[in-house]
């Protein structure tokens, strides 16, 4: 799954930085891709239980890289949604770029699950708890 990810990445790079025009040369993002996608997240979550809460970005190391590689992708997803403000960009690259940060949250979450690892989960009460009782003013 993680090299398929990596030549679709190849995919969005070139698509984006080609502009929109009738070439048919250069490889664009589709809306199968995004389904694709859509199909793997079901299939992964088929083995994890349903979120209660929002769950800390931590585990098993490859949970955590899949985690940081989540960020990058929410990174990009505002960057591409900034960009097709000024620019005419393929409409099936924001769709695709959204699904990919989800499908790789799920990822980390399988893989912490399949290392046993449990899942750590943020709540606002207790978090600012923890705020008050260990950060002092200056």
């Amino acid at each position: 799954m993680l090299e398929r990810l990596q030549k679709d990445l190849f995919i969005v790079g070139a698509d984006l930085a080609s502009p929109r025009t009738e070439d048919h040369s250069t490889p664009r993002v589709t809306h199968e891709m995004t389904v694709t996608l859509e199909k793997s997240i079901d299939k992964f979550q088929e083995v994890l239980l349903p979120l209660r809460a929002f769950i800390l970005p931590s585990g098993a190391e490859t949970g955590a890289l899949l985690h940081f590689a989540r960020t990058v992708a929410r990174r990009a997803e505002r960057s591409i949604v900034g960009l097709n403000k000024t620019e005419v960009l393929n409409e099936n690259l924001i769709p695709y770029i959204n699904r990919l940060s989800d499908l790789l949250f799920v990822m980390a979450r399988l893989a912490n699950h399949r290392e046993g690892r449990n899942e750590v989960e943020w709540h606002q009460e207790s978090a600012q708890r923890n705020m008050n009782s260990t950060h002092k003013p200056l």
